[in-house]
């Protein structure tokens, strides 16, 4: 019996920037979404650094099915104009923190001003056991509003906090 590929993540608004962030190097992230019908489903093509995919996500909140397509830079830049309109960019820094690895989110363009962190897990017991760091604000997991697809389908600039040394 094949495994079903899922992703098990909380999301967290960032309060402040822990300290030495800057630290580790940012990789640009540029990733919009295809209009489909069905909410509960995404498909997104992301250009992360040198890599590029087509993510298929079914679900919301903690626990949803994701299966990533690896693509050529010609697919991704054929691909490009048809979700350009609905996409988001951001600086992705991975930082170790407690013996994880946390992935903030600097949000560009519309959307900047805002800083989101998430982290994966390997299992649902784990991720209810993870005590997030005091840097770390209100949990999103699950909320529609921060979730990328959402943000890349609106163009109110609804973030305007800006955090120093940015």
């Amino acid at each position: 019996m094949m495994r079903k590929p899922v992703e098990i993540e909380r999301k967290f608004l960032v309060k402040s920037l822990p300290p030495g962030w800057k630290a580790t190097s940012g990789s640009p992230i540029r990733q919009g979404y295809f209009s489909i019908r069905d909410k509960d489903v995404e498909i997104r093509v992301r250009e992360l650094g040198s890599k590029r995919c087509i993510t298929i996500k079914a679900g919301r909140g903690l626990v949803r099915l994701e299966e990533e397509i690896p693509i050529s830079r010609e697919c991704f830049e054929a691909l490009w104009p048809l979700v350009r309109k609905a996409s988001i960019q951001k600086m992705r820094y991975r930082i170790p923190c407690a013996g994880r690895t946390l992935e903030v989110d600097i949000y560009q363009g519309h959307h900047r001003g805002l800083i989101t962190a998430e982290t994966e897990f390997r299992s649902l017991g784990e991720a209810k056991a993870f005590h997030p760091p005091a840097f770390l604000g209100r949990e999103v997991t699950g909320n529609r509003r921060y979730t990328n697809e959402s943000l890349a389908r609106s163009t109110l600039r609804r973030f305007r906090k800006r955090y120093h040394g940015i």
